[in-house]
Parts: structure tokens; sequence; C-alpha cells
């Protein structure tokens, strides 16, 4: 029982910070107001703490290796609470960016505490389950974002937004401090990397280039989304935060739904394979939709939103367990890193494309990069448990 409430702290914490690390897109016509800048220099200021993510996160890593998750997780969201409110007060645009920078490096200790726990605490059967529970927490970040951050960015504006993201990671940055502790025992089955360094195995490579090539379509849809909604089909801001709300609830159940089919069949990359298939489908009815601006297109951005994130749990997960114990943190860093650094260039690139071209020329790129994914799936070695 302790596990699963190990388990709840670690997604809290990562829940409470993805509001300030990944919410930001969810208020972006009060970020342009706010700031008087075009959308893709908005973008960069919403996706500015990702600057500070991929800078941070392996050494966040190798320190939960060293010194467990309490610490990690305590010192990291809190410190991250603190410069959430620092930008609360301040003007500047270049400030801005550099103080979310710098909360993005704090609060990316979540991300990679958060995994180390599933792995610490948890034998493989349960893994996939409780990386899906896990992964809820970006998830829940996001829903609890998409109600509460465009209504309080109309009624305070931005400097009200980002009160709110500080108070929450403060709160959760506490409870994790308090009562994180250390698993009683090392479990079974905590690893299949080789003794050294995990990256001798190209299995390994090819679950991060996955990842990275499905974090375009992933960060298209969630960055620009809710601007596509009030632009391109005259929706109130609000409405369209809503709507991702919805979204981010059913992500998270098809995380946890995901999650369990993959311990039911020992194998982990298979179903992200045929998540991969249901999101070309997906994004090619998305693309279809916003070209001929039909109700097709909210319909298919809501589907997209749920669909683009149902995977990330797998791979994650793969990631830790082919790293073993002894690396788990720096490769769920790694992990992470690789795809923050594609984030923050797919985040500037698609709002040129999507200004100069259209919504549908977004979309389109996430799908290329879904497509170009199919051949990386290292699925081919898996066995299912027990043959």
């Amino acid at each position: 029982m302790k596990r699963w409430l190990m388990l709840a702290l670690g997604v809290n914490a990562h829940a409470g910070v993805t509001l300030g690390l990944f919410g930001l897109p969810l208020v972006m016509p009060e970020i342009q107001r706010h700031f008087g800048v075009p959308l893709p220099v908005a973008g960069i200021i919403a996706n500015a703490p990702a600057i500070g993510i991929l800078l941070a996160l392996v050494a966040w890593g190798a320190l939960a290796d060293r010194h467990g998750e309490r610490l990690v997780l305590g010192t990291g969201v809190g410190l991250a609470a603190v410069l959430f409110g620092a930008v609360a007060v301040v003007g500047q645009t270049w400030a801005v960016i550099a103080l979310l920078a710098m909360a993005g490096a704090a609060g990316s200790a979540a991300m990679v505490g958060g995994g180390r726990i599933v792995l610490r605490w948890f034998e493989p059967p349960e893994r996939g389950v409780a990386m899906g529970l896990r992964q809820v927490s970006f998830t829940l970040g996001m829903a609890v974002g998409a109600f509460l951050l465009p209504p309080v960015a109309r009624a305070h504006g931005l400097p009200g937004v980002l009160t709110v993201c500080a108070v929450v990671s403060l709160l959760a940055a506490v409870l994790a401090a308090l009562f994180l502790a250390e698993p009683p025992h090392e479990l079974s089955g905590s690893g299949t990397a080789p003794v050294g360094t995990p990256y001798r195995q190209r299995a390994l490579w090819r679950v991060h280039a996955t990842s990275a090539l499905h974090v375009v379509p992933q960060i298209v849809v969630s960055t620009y989304g809710v601007t596509c909604l009030v632009r391109l089909y005259g929706w109130d801001s609000v409405a369209a935060g809503q709507l991702f709300g919805v979204a981010a609830i059913g992500g998270a159940v098809v995380r946890i739904a995901v999650g369990r089919w993959s311990d039911r069949t020992g194998l982990r990359m298979r179903p992200l394979l045929l998540i991969t298939v249901a999101n070309l489908g997906v994004l090619a009815l998305l693309v279809a939709g916003t070209l001929a601006r039909t109700w097709l297109g909210p319909a298919m951005l809501a589907l997209a939103a749920v669909m683009t994130v149902a995977g990330n749990g797998l791979a994650y997960l793969a990631a830790g367990e082919l790293a073993g114990p002894a690396w788990a943190g720096r490769v769920l860093g790694t992990h992470n890193t690789i795809q923050n650094t594609v984030s923050l260039a797919a985040t500037p690139l698609a709002g040129v494309v999507i200004e100069h071209v259209g919504f549908w020329a977004g979309f389109t790129a996430g799908l290329t990069c879904a497509l170009l994914s199919l051949p990386v799936i290292p699925f081919r070695g898996e066995r299912p448990r027990g043959s």
C-alpha cells in the first residue's frame, strides 16, 4: 500500500509543477496581448520553461540516482514555485523568458523523480499501470490548467496565472519533502541493462528516437490547439481551454488503459506501434478538417490531444527498464532531454509554418514525424511475458 502513496506524491509533484511548465500555451492569447508580440514569439515565451528543462534533466537524474527522490522533488519543485512567483512581478520580456527557463530547470526534477518511483517501488507486472498513473500527472496538470488558467487570465491577467502556478507548485513541493521515502528493498527484475553503460543497447537509442519523433505532433497540438480554435473557428478562449481540459482527462484514462494493456502482455513497444498507427489516422483527419475548416477540425483536435500523448508512458517505461536501477535517473533524464530539445526547436518552427501557411500545415508536420517513427520503434525483439 505504501508504494501507491509514494506514487501519489510523485504524481502530485509532477502535476503541480506541470501547471507552470507546460500550461502557459493554454493562455497564449493573453501572452500575445500582455507583451504585444506575434504568435511565434508568444510560443517561445509560453514554452520558455523547456529551455531550462533541456539543460537540467540529466543533472537531476544523476542527483536522484545518488540521493533519492525526496531531496530532488522537494528542492526542485519548491525552487520552481519561487521562480514562478518572481515571474509574476517582472515586466520585461527577456526577464520573463529567463526566469521561466530557470523555473523549467528547477521543476524538471519532478519529471525524473516520478519515473524513478515507479521503477524502484513496483514489480514489472505492475509497472505499466503505475507508469500510466505517473504519466497521468502531466495530463492531470494540463486538465487543471485548461479549466483554471484561461478564466484566471481573463480576470487577473498573466500575473494572476503565474501566481496560481507558484502556489500549486509550492504545495506539491512541501508534501513531497515531508512524506516521500526510500523503498524497503531492491525489486526483482529492476531492469535489463548490461553491466556498464546501458547505451550499448541499440534498442535504447531507438526508444529515445521514437519519443523524439512523437513529440512533434504532441507539441503542435498542445501549443497551438487553443489558438487554432480561437482564430480559425472563432471559439471563445475559455471554451477552447475547456475542450482541451476534457481532452486531458481523456488522455489520462487512455494512458492508464494502455499501461494495463502493456502489463497484461508484457510488451511495451508493440502497443506503442499500434497507438502510432491510430495516431496517423487521427492526424490525417485533423489536417483534412482544418484545411477545409469543417467541424472535423475541432473534433479531431480534441481526439489528437488525447491520442498523441497515449504512448508516452510506454516509451518512458521502456527506457527506464532498459537502463536498470543504477542508471535509471540519468537515462530518464536523457530521454526527457531529447524530447524537450525537439520540443524547443519544433515550437517556433511550427509557429512560423502556421503563420505563413496555415494550421493544417503545422498539423501535417506532426503527421509526417509520426509516420517517420514507424520503422524506428524497436518492437521486433520483444517477447510476450511467459514466452
